[in-house]
């Protein structure tokens, strides 16, 4: 990779100020003064240092997000705050994208990488790669509905869905359960219990995959995946 390129891509700077640092000589590889914006450098093999600091490349990056309410699972908004907005710079450099969206009311685990075909792997309606969601549901929920969720419900368009792996946490006035899903229709999960006459109030959604939401994240926080975590979602097979 040209080495002007390597540093814009890293947010040291647009193509024109990198090469200033360059001129300055403020850039070396492997101890060695380059000026020239054009030399190419192996991120793996060689080491850049731009004022003695050393300079990590990374061609993706991998992050898992606590999404709070209230923000949008998208790049950029006119007028809403967006999960990109919660980013360090130093990691919107990367251009990363939401895996998947989350409603803007809804909290919890969301994938954020740069890497489209683990995106696409993660998401594609032929993988049915299932989801997990935490919900208190606004009147009781009871055998029926477990019933009716395994054998797949009709939305209201008309849809039916695959069938949903649901357990009752706390059953009254007001219910806590878990629902597994393999698909990611539009406000699915509440649209799915609206269908057994019943409300959602509050969803999050706790597992994606393999990948369960690190409780450690506070909401709003977020950290990058482990090279275990990576290697998971990567060879993840659905059973």
């Amino acid at each position: 990779m040209r080495i002007d390129k390597m540093l814009a891509n890293l947010g040291y700077g647009s193509r024109k100020e990198v090469k200033q640092l360059l001129k300055r000589g403020a850039v070396k590889v492997d101890d060695v003064v380059v000026k020239d914006a054009k030399q190419h450098v192996d991120t793996a093999k060689q080491t850049v240092t731009l004022n003695g600091e050393v300079v990590e490349y990374k061609e993706f990056i991998y992050l898992m997000m606590n999404k709070p309410q209230g923000v949008l699972s998208a790049t950029e908004d006119n007028s809403c705050e967006t999960v990109i907005d919660l980013l360090e710079m130093e990691d919107q450099v990367y251009e990363p994208f939401p895996v998947g969206r989350l409603d803007k009311d809804t909290e919890g685990l969301l994938l954020i990488t740069n890497d489209g075909q683990l995106a696409h792997r993660l998401l594609s309606p032929k993988k049915h790669v299932p989801k997990t969601y935490f919900a208190v549901i606004d009147r009781e929920v009871d055998a029926a509905d477990v019933e009716a969720f395994a054998e797949g419900v009709t939305l209201d368009d008309g849809y039916e869905t695959k069938p949903g792996d649901l357990k009752i946490l706390k059953s009254g006035v007001r219910s806590d359960i878990e629902l597994t899903i393999t698909e990611g229709k539009f406000h699915q999960v509440k649209r799915m219990f609206e269908a057994v006459g019943k409300s959602v109030v509050y969803l999050k959604r706790i597992t994606m995959g393999p990948l369960p939401l690190d409780e450690t994240l506070e909401l709003g926080e977020y950290r990058e995946l482990t090279d275990e975590e990576v290697e998971l979602l990567r060879n993840y097979q659905v059973k």
